[in-house]
Protein backbone atom coordinates (compact mmCIF):
# COMPACT_ATOMS: atom_id res chain seq x y z
CA UNK A 1 0.00 0.00 0.00
CA UNK A 2 1.46 3.58 -1.15
CA UNK A 3 2.00 6.13 1.53
CA UNK A 4 0.99 9.10 -0.54
CA UNK A 5 -1.80 9.67 -3.35
CA UNK A 6 -0.48 8.76 -6.50
CA UNK A 7 -3.03 8.90 -8.43
CA UNK A 8 -6.51 10.74 -9.48
CA UNK A 9 -9.52 10.33 -11.10
CA UNK A 10 -11.17 12.89 -13.48
CA UNK A 11 -14.78 12.07 -14.56
CA UNK A 12 -15.19 14.02 -17.65
CA UNK A 13 -17.54 11.84 -19.67
CA UNK A 14 -20.68 13.85 -19.19
CA UNK A 15 -22.68 15.66 -21.78
CA UNK A 16 -22.69 19.07 -20.55
CA UNK A 17 -26.33 19.67 -21.12
CA UNK A 18 -26.53 22.45 -18.97
CA UNK A 19 -24.32 24.52 -21.21
CA UNK A 20 -25.72 23.71 -24.98
CA UNK A 21 -25.70 25.08 -27.49
CA UNK A 22 -21.68 25.84 -25.99
CA UNK A 23 -21.39 21.99 -25.12
CA UNK A 24 -22.26 20.65 -28.76
CA UNK A 25 -19.01 20.99 -29.77
CA UNK A 26 -16.71 21.88 -26.89
CA UNK A 27 -16.31 19.80 -23.82
CA UNK A 28 -17.90 21.45 -20.72
CA UNK A 29 -14.42 20.39 -19.17
CA UNK A 30 -12.46 23.00 -21.65
CA UNK A 31 -14.66 26.39 -20.92
CA UNK A 32 -12.53 28.30 -20.08
CA UNK A 33 -12.08 30.58 -16.75
CA UNK A 34 -10.16 33.68 -18.05
CA UNK A 35 -7.67 31.66 -20.74
CA UNK A 36 -7.59 28.31 -19.07
CA UNK A 37 -10.38 25.55 -19.81
CA UNK A 38 -11.85 24.34 -16.19
CA UNK A 39 -9.91 20.78 -16.48
CA UNK A 40 -6.22 22.72 -16.62
CA UNK A 41 -7.30 24.08 -12.81
CA UNK A 42 -8.25 20.67 -11.76
CA UNK A 43 -5.16 19.04 -13.00
CA UNK A 44 -2.99 22.16 -11.90
CA UNK A 45 -4.86 21.17 -7.93
CA UNK A 46 -3.70 17.29 -7.87
CA UNK A 47 -0.13 18.33 -9.24
CA UNK A 48 -0.04 20.59 -6.08
CA UNK A 49 -0.99 17.66 -3.86
CA UNK A 50 1.92 15.44 -5.16
CA UNK A 51 -0.41 13.59 -7.63
CA UNK A 52 1.50 11.39 -10.31
CA UNK A 53 -0.51 9.77 -12.62
CA UNK A 54 -3.47 11.54 -14.29
CA UNK A 55 -6.38 9.74 -15.29
CA UNK A 56 -9.60 11.00 -17.29
CA UNK A 57 -12.67 9.26 -17.66
CA UNK A 58 -13.90 10.34 -21.08
CA UNK A 59 -16.84 9.80 -23.47
CA UNK A 60 -17.98 10.41 -27.33
CA UNK A 61 -16.54 13.94 -28.29
CA UNK A 62 -14.16 14.58 -25.43
CA UNK A 63 -10.78 14.53 -27.63
CA UNK A 64 -10.12 18.49 -27.14
CA UNK A 65 -8.96 16.88 -23.65
CA UNK A 66 -6.29 14.99 -24.59
CA UNK A 67 -5.12 17.03 -27.12
CA UNK A 68 -4.92 19.55 -24.70
CA UNK A 69 -2.61 17.85 -22.80
CA UNK A 70 -0.53 16.30 -25.58
CA UNK A 71 2.41 18.46 -27.33
CA UNK A 72 1.12 21.46 -30.20
CA UNK A 73 3.87 20.69 -32.63
CA UNK A 74 2.55 23.09 -35.40
CA UNK A 75 1.55 25.50 -32.70
CA UNK A 76 4.88 25.54 -30.76
CA UNK A 77 7.26 25.69 -34.07
CA UNK A 78 5.04 28.82 -35.21
CA UNK A 79 5.37 30.46 -31.69
CA UNK A 80 8.72 29.91 -31.45
CA UNK A 81 9.70 31.31 -34.93
CA UNK A 82 7.93 34.07 -34.42
CA UNK A 83 9.92 34.44 -30.49
CA UNK A 84 6.53 34.23 -29.08
CA UNK A 85 8.20 33.31 -25.88
CA UNK A 86 5.08 34.24 -23.58
CA UNK A 87 2.75 32.26 -25.83
CA UNK A 88 5.13 29.53 -25.21
CA UNK A 89 5.47 29.56 -21.40
CA UNK A 90 1.52 29.89 -21.74
CA UNK A 91 1.50 26.25 -23.03
CA UNK A 92 4.35 24.95 -20.17
CA UNK A 93 1.70 23.83 -18.16
CA UNK A 94 -0.71 22.05 -20.43
CA UNK A 95 2.07 19.05 -20.97
CA UNK A 96 2.03 15.97 -18.43
CA UNK A 97 4.60 14.04 -18.04
CA UNK A 98 5.36 10.98 -20.59
CA UNK A 99 3.22 7.78 -19.40
CA UNK A 100 1.53 10.25 -16.83
CA UNK A 101 -1.77 10.09 -18.03
CA UNK A 102 -4.50 7.67 -18.82
CA UNK A 103 -7.83 7.87 -20.81
CA UNK A 104 -10.74 5.73 -20.43
CA UNK A 105 -13.50 5.37 -22.63
CA UNK A 106 -17.04 5.20 -20.28
CA UNK A 107 -19.34 3.61 -22.86
CA UNK A 108 -22.40 4.42 -21.04
CA UNK A 109 -23.41 7.19 -18.84
CA UNK A 110 -24.52 5.43 -15.53
CA UNK A 111 -23.23 7.59 -13.14
CA UNK A 112 -20.26 9.24 -10.85
CA UNK A 113 -19.95 5.40 -9.39
CA UNK A 114 -19.32 3.79 -12.61
CA UNK A 115 -17.04 6.40 -13.82
CA UNK A 116 -15.26 5.94 -11.00
CA UNK A 117 -15.42 2.32 -11.66
CA UNK A 118 -14.00 2.30 -14.68
CA UNK A 119 -10.34 3.42 -13.40
CA UNK A 120 -10.46 0.16 -11.01
CA UNK A 121 -7.63 -1.72 -13.17
CA UNK A 122 -5.32 1.66 -13.26
CA UNK A 123 -5.68 2.33 -9.94
CA UNK A 124 -5.05 -0.82 -8.49
CA UNK A 125 -4.36 -1.76 -4.78
CA UNK A 126 -3.99 1.59 -3.54
CA UNK A 127 -5.74 5.10 -2.17
CA UNK A 128 -6.76 7.58 -5.07
CA UNK A 129 -7.86 10.96 -5.59
CA UNK A 130 -11.43 11.87 -7.43
CA UNK A 131 -12.09 15.45 -8.74
CA UNK A 132 -14.94 17.05 -10.41
CA UNK A 133 -13.50 19.59 -12.19
CA UNK A 134 -16.74 21.56 -12.86
CA UNK A 135 -16.27 22.36 -9.02
CA UNK A 136 -13.63 24.96 -8.46
CA UNK A 137 -11.77 26.30 -5.11
CA UNK A 138 -9.47 29.18 -5.26
CA UNK A 139 -7.39 29.15 -2.33
CA UNK A 140 -3.56 29.70 -2.32
CA UNK A 141 -2.87 25.89 -1.19
CA UNK A 142 -5.70 23.43 -3.11
CA UNK A 143 -8.20 21.70 -1.55
CA UNK A 144 -6.82 18.71 -2.40
CA UNK A 145 -3.61 19.63 -0.85
CA UNK A 146 -5.41 20.10 2.34
CA UNK A 147 -7.27 17.09 2.52
CA UNK A 148 -4.32 15.10 1.89
CA UNK A 149 -3.06 16.72 4.95
CA UNK A 150 -6.08 14.85 6.73
CA UNK A 151 -5.44 11.51 4.75
CA UNK A 152 -2.06 11.34 6.35
CA UNK A 153 -3.25 11.99 10.04
CA UNK A 154 -6.53 9.88 9.71
CA UNK A 155 -6.09 7.71 6.43
CA UNK A 156 -9.34 5.82 4.79
CA UNK A 157 -11.49 7.88 2.80
CA UNK A 158 -11.70 11.67 2.87
CA UNK A 159 -14.31 13.69 1.17
CA UNK A 160 -14.49 17.69 1.22
CA UNK A 161 -17.49 19.68 2.48
CA UNK A 162 -19.17 23.09 2.58
CA UNK A 163 -21.47 24.30 4.64
CA UNK A 164 -24.81 24.85 2.31
CA UNK A 165 -27.56 26.46 3.53
CA UNK A 166 -30.55 24.28 5.11
CA UNK A 167 -33.28 24.94 1.77
CA UNK A 168 -30.05 23.36 -0.50
CA UNK A 169 -29.19 20.20 0.78
CA UNK A 170 -31.44 18.45 -1.61
CA UNK A 171 -28.78 19.13 -3.86
CA UNK A 172 -25.87 18.01 -2.63
CA UNK A 173 -25.19 14.72 -1.29
CA UNK A 174 -24.96 15.18 2.84
CA UNK A 175 -22.71 14.10 5.23
CA UNK A 176 -23.77 12.82 8.73
CA UNK A 177 -21.11 13.94 11.46
CA UNK A 178 -20.12 12.40 14.26
CA UNK A 179 -17.01 13.34 16.31
CA UNK A 180 -16.22 16.98 14.87
CA UNK A 181 -13.00 19.52 16.53
CA UNK A 182 -14.61 22.49 13.60
CA UNK A 183 -12.39 21.13 10.43
CA UNK A 184 -12.78 17.51 10.40
CA UNK A 185 -15.50 15.50 11.18
CA UNK A 186 -15.89 11.49 11.46
CA UNK A 187 -18.45 10.87 8.98
CA UNK A 188 -21.38 8.58 10.04
CA UNK A 189 -24.21 7.93 7.17
CA UNK A 190 -23.70 9.98 3.87
CA UNK A 191 -27.46 10.86 1.79
CA UNK A 192 -27.50 11.52 -1.60
CA UNK A 193 -29.88 14.38 -2.34
CA UNK A 194 -32.32 13.82 0.77
CA UNK A 195 -35.58 14.82 0.17
CA UNK A 196 -36.10 18.30 1.88
CA UNK A 197 -36.27 18.82 5.65
CA UNK A 198 -35.06 15.08 6.11
CA UNK A 199 -31.21 16.54 5.77
CA UNK A 200 -29.11 15.24 8.49
CA UNK A 201 -26.83 18.21 8.30
CA UNK A 202 -25.55 20.61 6.07
CA UNK A 203 -22.13 19.85 5.06
CA UNK A 204 -22.79 18.75 1.46
CA UNK A 205 -19.57 17.55 -0.57
CA UNK A 206 -18.13 18.93 -2.82
CA UNK A 207 -16.17 17.20 -5.92
CA UNK A 208 -13.62 16.50 -3.77
CA UNK A 209 -12.79 12.62 -2.66
CA UNK A 210 -9.90 10.86 -1.39
CA UNK A 211 -11.08 7.21 -1.28
CA UNK A 212 -9.35 3.48 -0.11
CA UNK A 213 -9.30 0.87 -3.16
CA UNK A 214 -12.33 -1.40 -0.70
CA UNK A 215 -15.02 1.07 -2.66
CA UNK A 216 -14.47 -0.76 -5.45
CA UNK A 217 -15.92 -3.67 -3.93
CA UNK A 218 -19.09 -2.09 -3.17
CA UNK A 219 -19.11 -0.28 -6.99
CA UNK A 220 -18.66 -4.16 -8.77
CA UNK A 221 -22.35 -4.88 -8.27
CA UNK A 222 -23.45 -2.12 -10.30
CA UNK A 223 -26.71 -0.92 -7.86
CA UNK A 224 -28.26 1.88 -9.04
CA UNK A 225 -29.26 4.55 -6.84
CA UNK A 226 -30.67 8.46 -6.83
CA UNK A 227 -31.71 9.08 -10.72
CA UNK A 228 -31.00 5.58 -11.56
CA UNK A 229 -27.81 5.64 -11.80
CA UNK A 230 -24.83 4.01 -9.60
CA UNK A 231 -24.10 6.61 -7.19
CA UNK A 232 -20.85 6.98 -5.94
CA UNK A 233 -22.14 8.35 -2.60
CA UNK A 234 -23.91 5.20 -1.79
CA UNK A 235 -20.87 2.85 -2.53
CA UNK A 236 -18.65 5.10 -0.37
CA UNK A 237 -21.64 4.70 2.47
CA UNK A 238 -21.59 1.09 2.66
CA UNK A 239 -17.66 1.76 3.25
CA UNK A 240 -18.33 3.26 6.83
CA UNK A 241 -17.46 1.26 9.62
CA UNK A 242 -14.84 -0.52 7.13
CA UNK A 243 -12.35 1.96 6.67
CA UNK A 244 -11.94 5.37 8.84
CA UNK A 245 -14.04 7.84 7.07
CA UNK A 246 -13.84 11.61 7.81
CA UNK A 247 -14.89 14.80 6.52
CA UNK A 248 -12.82 18.05 5.88
CA UNK A 249 -14.12 22.19 5.67
CA UNK A 250 -11.22 23.20 3.09
CA UNK A 251 -10.14 26.80 3.20
CA UNK A 252 -10.97 28.50 0.05
CA UNK A 253 -13.58 29.87 -2.40
CA UNK A 254 -15.84 27.38 -3.87
CA UNK A 255 -17.45 27.96 -7.25
CA UNK A 256 -19.57 25.80 -9.02
CA UNK A 257 -19.28 25.98 -12.28
CA UNK A 258 -22.04 23.73 -13.89
CA UNK A 259 -24.01 26.42 -13.01
CA UNK A 260 -24.15 29.01 -15.24
CA UNK A 261 -24.24 31.94 -12.55
CA UNK A 262 -21.24 30.44 -11.10
CA UNK A 263 -18.96 29.49 -13.60
CA UNK A 264 -19.67 33.39 -14.73
CA UNK A 265 -18.98 34.08 -10.60
CA UNK A 266 -15.52 32.10 -11.44
CA UNK A 267 -14.37 33.81 -14.63
CA UNK A 268 -15.27 37.39 -12.36
CA UNK A 269 -13.19 36.58 -9.73
CA UNK A 270 -10.32 35.11 -11.21
CA UNK A 271 -10.15 37.86 -14.21
CA UNK A 272 -10.37 40.27 -11.04
CA UNK A 273 -6.92 38.86 -9.33
CA UNK A 274 -5.25 38.88 -12.48
CA UNK A 275 -2.87 41.89 -12.41
CA UNK A 276 -2.58 42.10 -16.24
CA UNK A 277 -6.55 42.42 -16.76
CA UNK A 278 -8.03 43.05 -13.47
CA UNK A 279 -7.59 46.82 -13.50
CA UNK A 280 -8.95 46.45 -16.99
CA UNK A 281 -11.99 44.78 -15.61
CA UNK A 282 -12.29 47.30 -12.58
CA UNK A 283 -12.52 49.97 -15.24
CA UNK A 284 -15.40 47.89 -17.30
CA UNK A 285 -18.22 47.33 -13.99
CA UNK A 286 -19.85 50.74 -14.60
CA UNK A 287 -20.81 49.76 -17.67
CA UNK A 288 -21.69 46.08 -17.17
CA UNK A 289 -23.63 47.64 -14.35
CA UNK A 290 -25.40 49.50 -16.74
CA UNK A 291 -26.34 47.40 -19.01
CA UNK A 292 -28.14 45.10 -16.07
CA UNK A 293 -30.46 48.66 -15.11
CA UNK A 294 -31.83 48.91 -18.70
Amino acid sequence: MTSKIRKVVFPVAGLGSRFLPATKSIPKEMLPIVDRPLIDYAVEEARQAGVEHFIFITGRGKGAIEDYFDHAFELETTLSERSKREALAALSTTQLRHGAASFVRQQKPLGLGHAIWCARDIIGDEPFAVILPDELVRHERGCLAQMADAWNEKGGNIVAVAEVPDDQTFQYGIVAPGADDGRVAEVKGLVEKPAAGTAPSNLAMTGRYILSPEVFEKLKDGNLGAGGEIQLTDAMAKTIGDVPFHAVRFKGERFDCGDKAGYLAANLAYGLAREDIGPRLIELMPQIRGDLKR
